[in-house]
């Protein structure tokens, strides 16, 4: 199977094989492999050093259970929890994390409504992190497909991404689906009141959007620019124009 970053994914008995995208920094892969390795919330690696294969790079990774696609089934409190997590912990991590640059080659493709929608975000979404805020462990590329469950635990999965920044990235694809209306409100409030009653440092309290509007336009934007024909994202692309 090929992600649509170009990676492919091999499933042999309990073990997944990743190759990943062409041009992965293998340095960079192995840096994130071993701050995985140390984490209490991320998946970890069967092996903290990648494997070469041609020009690419394979790691080895324990079979997860994935999420249940319909809606009903999603673990938005479970999501939220780890998320804060995550942001909470302690690392030695200097690397910052890809959003930005991830949302650069998406753009490289796009139409011109999704550029011109890029061409009116603000500066802090190009950089990993942001002035006045907190600096923290963060996924990267985090949705709900990067959920998975092994012996009954919800994990985080994928270290692609993985870096140092602001923690604000993690909740840009759910809030920017919220307010896309593609995500209900009543999940996006569970998933919310989760991240915050775990400790979690994105948001201030009260209202959260000041603080996650940057980034939630940047991953509606982004979503726009791998799915052309999705007409609620093609117009909120419209409307930020």
């Amino acid at each position: 199977m090929q992600t649509r970053s170009g990676a492919e994914i091999v499933v042999d008995g309990d073990v997944v094989y990743k190759l990943h995208r062409p041009g992965t920094d293998p340095r960079a892969l192995t840096t994130r492999l071993r701050a995985v390795a140390e984490s209490g919330f991320l998946l970890s690696p069967l092996a903290t050093v990648p494997e070469p294969v041609g020009t690419r790079w394979r790691t080895r990774w324990p079979r997860v259970e994935s999420v249940v696609p319909q809606p009903e089934c999603a673990p938005w409190a479970e999501a939220g929890r780890l998320l804060a997590g995550l942001h909470g912990e302690s690392s030695t991590m200097r690397m910052p994390h890809g959003w930005p640059q991830r949302l650069r080659r998406m753009l490289r493709t796009a139409d011109d409504t999704v550029r011109r929608a890029a061409a009116e975000l603000p500066p802090e979404v190009w950089r990993a992190g942001s002035p006045n805020r907190p600096m923290t462990l963060v996924h990267g590329d985090w949705h709900l497909g990067q959920l998975g469950r092994i012996a009954d635990a919800w994990v985080l999965i994928d270290v692609d991404d993985l870096g140092v920044g602001d923690p604000a990235w993690d909740l840009a694809r759910p809030a920017g689906f919220w307010a896309a209306g593609l995500i209900p409100d009543d999940d996006w409030a569970v998933f919310l009141d989760a991240y915050r009653e775990a400790g979690g440092p994105a948001v201030p309290s009260g209202d959260p959007w000041p603080a996650l509007e940057p980034f939630a336009r940047a991953a509606v934007i982004q979503a726009a620019a791998h799915h052309p024909d999705d007409e609620l994202l093609r117009a909120a692309c419209e409307r930020m124009i």
